[in-house]
């Protein structure tokens, strides 16, 4: 097992709802939770415990929310690691994610553990939210439209709220082209062509925050693989 993946018991509980959605989903999901640092980080570290509404903004296959249910059941089963921080309790874990087919299958997937909304996160209702997570999700959206966006989200979150931005660091060198090249790939396998990527350095990233309302800290987030990602968590000032 990575150094970056969930443990196995917690890994398969976050996987099981994928089966019934088929092979490819499934094995999809436990291929992404085994190598992506980004959950067990989330978990590890506890960043949102104490956050009891999750919303989950490009969701994908809300591959999130099924780690925070199946962190709870861990937690109340007796099978959370004990040198990590105490489980998160979501109350409400609302997602939104643009692809409607995406949407379809992420629903029958995890059923009322999750309300998965369809639509643009740049215009659609936010809501109001303990925590905002935003993971891999940037750099397709337009240059322009992010401080529109990270406005939005500051006015969405409740006083002491978190948000969990993942970016790449467009001054990564190697590893940041490497990111481009993958995510290109996973568009075009998708049929969804070639689309242009909208990239800030690391640098650029924590000014457009400050400029938005938000105090940030840096944490790695590219252990295990070949990526310059970051993950940054920042609070509303």
């Amino acid at each position: 097992m990575s150094v970056a993946a969930l443990p196995a018991e917690l890994l398969e509980a976050a996987r099981a709802p994928y089966r019934s959605i088929g092979r490819f989903a499934h094995g999809f999901a436990g291929g992404k939770l085994a190598a992506d640092p980004a959950y067990r980080a989330i978990l590890e570290r506890g960043l949102l415990q104490g956050h009891e509404r999750v919303l989950d903004l490009g969701c994908g296959l809300a591959l999130l929310a099924a780690v925070l249910r199946a962190a709870e059941r861990c937690s109340q089963d007796g099978r959370w690691p004990a040198n990590w921080a105490a489980a998160p309790r979501a109350l409400s874990i609302r997602c939104i994610e643009l692809r409607p087919r995406t949407v379809e299958r992420a629903r029958r997937a995890l059923g009322g553990a999750a309300e998965i909304v369809q639509g643009d996160i740049c215009v659609a209702e936010l809501g109001a939210a303990d925590a905002v997570v935003i993971l891999d999700v940037m750099h397709y959206i337009e240059a322009d439209a992010h401080r529109a966006l990270l406005a939005r989200v500051h006015r969405a979150l409740a006083p002491g709220g978190r948000l969990l931005l993942r970016v790449g660091d467009a001054d990564g060198g190697l590893r940041f082209r490497i990111g481009q090249g993958w995510d290109q790939a996973v568009m075009l396998a998708r049929g969804q062509g070639w689309i242009r990527q909208h990239c800030r350095s690391l640098g650029e990233w924590r000014a457009l925050l400050l400029e938005c309302g938000f105090d940030s800290q840096v944490l790695p987030m590219r252990e295990g693989t070949p990526f310059a990602n970051v993950l940054l968590c920042a609070r509303p000032r």
